[in-house]
């Protein structure tokens, strides 16, 4: 099984072939005025402890993650999807 890493560097290695250097100069800008924008600075770190949220579930009921973690210990994941 493929690490994260290797995964990682292979979508680089396809991106490197399939895009423009002209669109991947400006993916690169545009990644480095994020970083330079201190958003980083804010992103919650890993193992931190999350604030209290409530989410939609797709059901359209509410889920609040007091009433999750009234039963136990909570694992969120978060899939953005193919683009």
């Amino acid at each position: 099984m493929a690490t994260l890493e290797d995964k990682l560097k292979q979508i680089r290695e396809g991106a490197a072939k399939r895009l423009p250097e002209e669109t991947r100069a400006t993916m690169h800008r545009a990644t480095e005025a994020l970083r330079d924008s201190g958003i980083l600075d804010a992103a919650i770190k890993v193992g931190a402890t999350l604030p209290a949220f409530s989410l939609t579930s797709t059901r359209g009921d509410t889920v609040r993650s007091a009433d999750l973690l009234a039963s136990g210990a909570v694992v969120l994941t978060v899939f953005r999807g193919s683009w």
